[in-house]
């Protein structure tokens, strides 16, 4: 490129290229070098300072713009990478540089250029998108044009409308018809755009029994217009879709034209399927498009071109119209618009620019034909052959269920339950989407809830595939990525009603309904002092729950649990994640209860604990103090003075029982020593309660994972074998002196030979008056884990 840059007569056109050049050099391969910094990025960038007197040469300012596109990137590091821009971005954006370079031209030299570039770019799209004696108007919001039509449809349908302004349609209001189908936002944009009430606008509802759920019904509206005509107001403007916003579905243009000009409506379309014009087989209903009364077209998604104008092509003969409403301009700044899209398109050529949206559609043909083999995914645009866009989601037919959602309602199941299953499929279908963009990012996936399906997927490469470089081996890709997560996803909806059922026969437990968590479900454990109620933060609960969360994440199952806020409340609950293999429901509903239950008795000692000791210690404070004057009328006074006592004691000694205090945390009371002094061991007292513990655990084979089923089949042991081996495994238990088996967990602690019975475990502190509590051999005292 450098060698051509050299030709260049113009040396101020040469060294915009070579600039142009040695800039985005910089900007693309910034990225890499922050990269490679690993965390090092200049603060100054950040800081807003002040405008420095001297000025700042060209390699500094890029250098500021590079720190402000990636300086945040560490911190954002899912955030989108800039894409790479070829070297056909580049000619785009050579565009907007000469532009203004252009703008200081004398007067007429500027007029004749931006009048070749205008007509040359005008004439190229008419003949590539089959659009005849048509007119451009270029635009960077792509909305615009359509209101610059709507203003062009007043002034042809008002005469007066110059004049008199609003009192000319005060008289005969005028009517916009939309599609139920139409992307959001596009009416109440038009309406501020022109300053009509929203009373203007006339929503057409899509086919309910016959033809496609995402087409303008033809038939009502032409009972709408009937109506509007009948009240005095004037239908106007028609917008149709040659590919829906959402699924790409195709209105019946050609019927739609027929209509129009019956009643005299202005006919605009608009869509990504207007693309397909520009190839050599086109399907009838969008051929259509080309005699409607004009279209908006994006071409720099389409051709993956960065900062490329929109373009509405139009037809009118009044150009004093054109002018007033806004889609011609005498301003050469307006006429150099299409500039980037001139060069552009020069760039590429006709061949480039029609490989390009071939390619595009071949990627959307080649993935609906991979999906059809595809159990499980349902291909929402499967009537629509020549649509370059692809809608898909996951569902599982149940039994008694519908297999196709709709929105009618089916005899044989109940509301809630259809109800139900269309949020456990919109929550997966949103777990895929978002697992599928990670995995395949080059797809440009979209993930979408639709009004009538749900939760659905939508591949798009139209508007993705230019820019994210698209190929077929990413689409084979992505259908390899959603077979692997099909078993997840069915294995994971079958277990859900499962789940649930479970968690409502467990005392204890309650189960949340959460339409938005893809996993097996939602479960809350009740405390005793748990207010049913409250919506409000319970900080007893949330203890609660995250020891269980610690709990279940110790036992390395496959399921993975997380803690989170309940469904519109904020105590706390437990997320039990997708499971990709079958799953004990039972044990794993008992576990929960069992180890929440476990933590709350845990804690409640743990909080009563200082109180009872408190207490322990001043009773035992007052009957030490009790007993030492007990001492002291028994031994009397003389024997408390330190010479007179000695020799009272020498000739008459006192046979004195030592006296002390054990506290049992157990029982919460105090206890005499005198039985730990005589019989040198400590009595026994209350028995702690068994700590509930389950019991399917026990069960498990060894190298099984926590709430996996029994193996089955070739897999596992045969049925007999296994009976045999378990009864074996029986027998050894009730033997003393047996070992346990790997894989299965004790009964409990193996006593030690020559040992006494397992007593109470007692925690004691001996209270004695003055003396301390002598060396005996006490059994070891193992406090429970919460304790330590």
């Amino acid at each position: 490129m450098d060698a051509s840059l050299e030709k260049i007569a113009d040396p101020t056109l040469a060294e915009m290229g070579k600039n142009l050049k040695e800039a985005m050099k910089m900007l693309e391969h910034s990225q890499r070098r922050t990269e490679e910094e690993n965390g090092k990025k200049l603060v100054s960038g950040d800081i807003p300072g002040p405008l420095q007197g001297s000025g700042q040469d060209m390699v500094s300012i890029l250098q500021l713009v590079q720190n402000l596109m990636h300086g945040e990137e560490e911190e954002e590091s899912q955030s989108p990478r800039i894409q790479n821009i070829g070297e056909q971005g580049h000619i785009a954006l050579l565009g907007h540089s000469l532009g203004a370079y252009i703008s200081t031209l004398d007067k007429e030299k500027l007029r004749k250029l931006t009048t070749r570039i205008l007509s040359d770019t005008t004439l190229w799209l008419c003949r590539i998108f089959r659009y005849e004696n048509g007119c451009a108007y270029f635009h960077e919001e792509e909305r615009e044009g359509l209101a610059k039509i709507c203003r062009l449809a007043l002034h042809s349908c008002y005469e007066d409308f110059v004049v008199d302004g609003f009192n000319v349609l005060y008289n005969k209001k005028p009517v916009i018809y939309l599609s139920a189908a139409a992307r959001p936002g596009l009416g109440q944009y038009l309406c501020n755009q022109l300053g009509l009430p929203f009373p203007c606008l006339c929503r057409v509802p899509c086919n309910t029994m016959f033809g496609s759920q995402h087409q303008m019904d033809v038939a009502f509206l032409e009972k709408l217009i009937k109506e509007d005509l009948e009240r005095g107001k004037l239908p106007l403007l028609l917008v149709a879709n040659a590919g829906t916003a959402a699924v790409g579905h195709t209105d019946k243009i050609g019927r739609l034209k027929e209509l129009c000009e019956q009643y005299g409506i202005w006919l605009h379309v608009e869509g990504v399927n207007l693309a397909t014009l520009a190839l050599g087989y086109v399907s009838s209903s969008v051929l259509a498009a080309t005699k409607c009364d004009s279209m908006t077209l994006t071409p720099g998604p389409w051709l993956g071109l960065p900062a490329v104008p929109a373009v509405t092509l139009y037809k009118h003969d009044d150009p004093a119209l054109t002018l007033v409403a806004g889609l011609t301009s005498n301003k050469p700044a307006d006429k150099l618009r299409a500039l980037p899209l001139w060069l552009s398109l020069q760039y590429l050529g006709l061949d480039g620019i029609v490989e390009r949206i071939k390619h595009a559609c071949q990627l959307s043909q080649r993935l609906q034909e991979s999906l059809k083999k595809v159990n499980h995914i349902k291909i929402l645009v499967e009537d629509e052959l020549s649509s370059p866009v692809v809608v898909f989601r996951f569902f599982q037919e149940l039994p008694g269920s519908d297999p196709v959602p709709t929105a009618v309602p089916v005899p044989n199941m109940a509301p809630s339950t259809v109800g139900r299953e269309r949020h456990s499929c919109d929550a997966l279908n949103r777990w895929l989407g978002e697992q599928l963009k990670q995995l395949v990012p080059a797809s440009g996936l979209t993930v979408m809830d639709l009004e009538v399906e749900g939760v659905c997927i939508r591949f798009s490469p139209l508007t993705t595939a230019a820019v994210l470089g698209t190929r077929g081996e990413d689409v084979d890709q992505l259908v390899a990525c959603i077979q692997s997560k099909l078993p997840v996803l069915t294995c994971t909806l079958q277990l859900r009603e499962e789940f649930k059922q479970e968690v409502t026969g467990t005392a204890g437990l309650l189960y949340v309904d959460d339409p938005n968590w893809p996993g097996i479900g939602v479960v809350r454990y009740e405390h005793a002092n748990d207010d049913k109620s409250s919506l409000k933060l319970d900080p007893e609960g949330e203890k609660i729950h995250a020891g269980l969360l610690k709990k279940l994440n110790e036992l390395e199952s496959d399921l993975t649990f997380k803690m989170g806020p309940e469904y519109k409340s904020m105590k706390s609950c437990i997320y039990v994640g997708m499971a990709s293999d079958d799953v004990d429901i039972s044990e794993l509903v008992e576990t929960i209860a069992v180890t929440a239950r476990e933590i709350e008795e845990n804690s409640r000692l743990l909080e009563n604990m200082t109180e009872v000791v408190r207490k322990g210690i001043q009773e035992a404070q007052v009957q030490l103090q009790k007993a030492n004057e007990e001492r002291l009328l028994e031994e009397g006074v003389l024997r408390q003075i330190p010479v007179v006592g000695s020799v009272l004691n020498w000739f008459s000694p006192v046979q004195a029982s030592q006296k002390g205090r054990t506290f049992n945390l157990t029982a919460g009371s105090l206890e005499s020593t005198e039985h730990t002094y005589v019989y040198k061991a400590q009595g026994a007292g209350v028995t702690p309660p068994q700590t509930p513990s389950g019991t399917r655990a026990k069960q498990r084979l060894p190298g099984q994972k926590p709430f996996k089923r029994s193996l089955r089949g070739s897999d596992a042991l045969s049925e007999t074998s296994s009976v045999s081996h378990v009864e074996d495994l029986e027998k050894l238990e009730h033997l003393s002196g047996a070992p346990e088996p790997d894989g299965l967990e004790p009964s409990g602690p193996e006593p030690h030979p020559g040992a006494p019975p397992p007593q109470e475990a007692e925690r004691t502190g001996a209270f004695q008056n003055g003396a301390q509590r002598p060396e005996d051999d006490h059994p070891q005292v193992e406090e429970p884990e919460s304790l330590r």
